[in-house]
């Protein structure tokens, strides 16, 4: 089996053929730490963490890095609304992300690194740029001489004639040309600045990641990433930044994933549809939110709505049952369950063809659910065998686990026995048709947070989110 990739570069889907036998070097373009992350900057944590999972699953070594841009205009202007520093603003916002996206089983990255912790790199990048005529600085500013770069436009596939159009100098730029974009900002009373060549100030948005990427993971990479927003200017412009000083390929492979709206209309601030991840999964669970988002392959735009996740709330709610009543039943088979049944390598063999077909994960997911089906049936039969449920379990556990999709049930590892002595006497009032007091036992747990599941196989408790 052979995974391919949809390189937007080339606009097909093309074989991945690694740099180092083995390894994968990839970098995916973090947020601007300003403010909270939302819907829209989950997407491309949660659907590039999965890409990573999967070539760990198929045995590749990666080297993920994911960086964080502490130092912009938006950061600026927060730091002045809020009259704290800019550091303190990013390091609050830093802690929030990874809060975030830790809830939704996004690994860590290898390294995170910042803008202000690369300064010396992006200083020497600018001026190697400078030394082979590629930019220039004018006032303090420094720019890149887009025209110069034979090849700009190649990602976003537009014409240098095409995008002039569409650019402007505007008031206090000291371009040669509308085209040309900054690398290094002259500081502005009051701003945060460090020491160059040219003056005091700051890098533009575009050269932090040249930078880190040459610093972290080489001239060359194997994957570049990020949202579909990206691909022009950003990524255009690091791209005319790294192959016009190393001359060669930034990236093999360039994977964008596609837009989220927000009830069929685009997320936007003047809207007001913009939704924070901090505010969803205080309302869902994180990681029904990390199931919806990949029931869509991630090139294709994602449509957000409350009916939709609550219809993913009780989709992955299935998932977790079957998971569960394996379990369950299994309880009574200890040390009965040797052997692995010949019949999971098929379900293994179509979640690899969809997840090899550029990450399907729609694809992939739909593998999840007829496993579930057929382990279903199976658990109803009193004449299964051990083994057998054993095995659903495992394929079920395995696969899931590569979308990082949690199906074991984190509360029911601990078990209180005082709410299993109160599930007992409601039990046993129930036999004795004092229905009366069984349900006062069951409000009574409610209220102490124990939510209970009356199924073929038994009750199933667990604690409600706090």
């Amino acid at each position: 089996m052979t995974l391919k990739v949809y390189n937007t570069l080339t606009r097909k889907k093309e074989v991945f053929v690694p740099i180092e036998k083995g390894k994968v070097r990839m970098y995916v373009c973090g947020p601007t730490v300003y403010n909270y992350i939302h819907i829209g900057n989950a997407r491309p944590a949660v659907v590039f963490d999965t890409a990573r999972r999967y070539f760990e699953f198929r045995g590749y070594n990666v080297n993920y890095v994911s960086n964080f841009t502490d130092v912009d205009d938006r950061l600026i202007h927060a730091s002045q609304e809020r009259h704290q520093s800019v550091p303190e603003i990013a390091n609050q916002f830093i802690k929030a992300f990874l809060a975030d996206v830790g809830a939704l089983n996004v690994k860590k990255a290898t390294i995170n690194p910042r803008a202000t912790e690369t300064m010396p790199e992006i200083i020497a990048f600018i001026g190697k740029l400078i030394d082979t005529g590629f930019a220039y600085a004018a006032d303090g500013d420094v720019y890149y001489r887009t025209r110069k770069f034979k090849d700009y436009g190649k990602l976003s596939h537009q014409s240098v004639d095409d995008l002039k159009s569409g650019a402007r100098i505007e008031i206090g730029e000291n371009k040669e040309d509308p085209l040309d974009f900054a690398l290094w900002k002259a500081a502005k009373p009051g701003e945060i600045k460090w020491a160059s060549p040219w003056g005091e100030g700051r890098p533009g948005w575009h050269i932090e990641c040249s930078a880190m990427v040459e610093k972290y993971l080489g001239e060359t990479i194997d994957i570049h990433a990020g949202g579909t927003d990206l691909v022009f200017p950003h990524h255009e412009n690091e791209i005319a930044q790294s192959e016009a000083l190393h001359h060669c390929a930034m990236a093999h492979y360039w994977l964008h994933n596609g837009h989220i709206q927000i009830n069929n209309e685009k997320m936007s601030k003047s809207i007001g549809n913009v939704i924070l991840v901090h505010d969803l999964i205080k309302k869902y669970d994180p990681l029904v939110v990390r199931f919806f988002i990949l029931t869509v392959q991630y090139r294709h735009p994602i449509n957000f709505s409350d009916e939709l996740l609550n219809d993913a709330v009780q989709a992955f709610g299935r998932l977790k049952t079957v998971f569960y009543n394996l379990d369950h039943r299994l309880k009574d088979f200890a040390g009965q369950t040797d052997g692995f049944d010949e019949k999971m390598e098929s379900y293994r063999v179509r979640f690899i063809e969809a997840m090899d077909d550029d990450f399907n994960t729609a694809n992939a997911i739909s593998v999840l659910f007829d496993i579930a089906k057929d382990a279903n049936i199976a658990l109803q039969s009193a004449d299964t065998k051990p083994a057998l449920l054993f095995s659903y379990r495992q394929i079920l556990f395995e696969l899931s686990d590569v979308l990082g999709l949690k199906l074991e049930d984190q509360t029911e590892s601990i078990l209180d026995s005082d709410v299993e002595a109160m599930i007992e006497k409601r039990e046993a009032a129930r036999r004795d048709k004092q229905f009366a007091l069984a349900d006062v036992i069951r409000d009574q747990l409610k209220k102490a947070g124990i939510v209970l599941e009356d199924t073929p196989q038994g009750v199933r408790w667990k604690r409600g989110r706090e």
